[in-house]
């Protein structure tokens, strides 16, 4: 399972959410950047991810990050927010 570490502290929108997950998970040039792409993206993987989540509670783009949530989870992976 890959992990990843996101620290959601200056991530302001949906935007800054999926930028950051495509660089730290290397998603392809075409993906979307919204949760339809993600789990598209996440899909194609073998393993799912495990994603850790620093500083989401106060992130701006908490909403953002509970639909990730919710996208890694239905693949399989798992979520915490710290």
């Amino acid at each position: 399972m890959q992990t990843i570490y996101l620290d959601a502290a200056d991530l302001k929108d949906k935007a800054q959410v999926h930028q950051a997950l495509k660089l730290l998970l290397d998603l392809p040039d075409y993906y979307g950047m919204n949760a339809d792409a993600l789990h598209d993206c996440l899909s194609e993987r073998r393993e799912p991810v495990s994603l850790y989540v620093a500083h989401a509670e106060h992130s701006p783009a908490a909403d953002t990050l509970d639909v990730i949530r919710a996208v890694v989870e239905d693949l399989g992976g798992k979520v915490t927010f710290a």
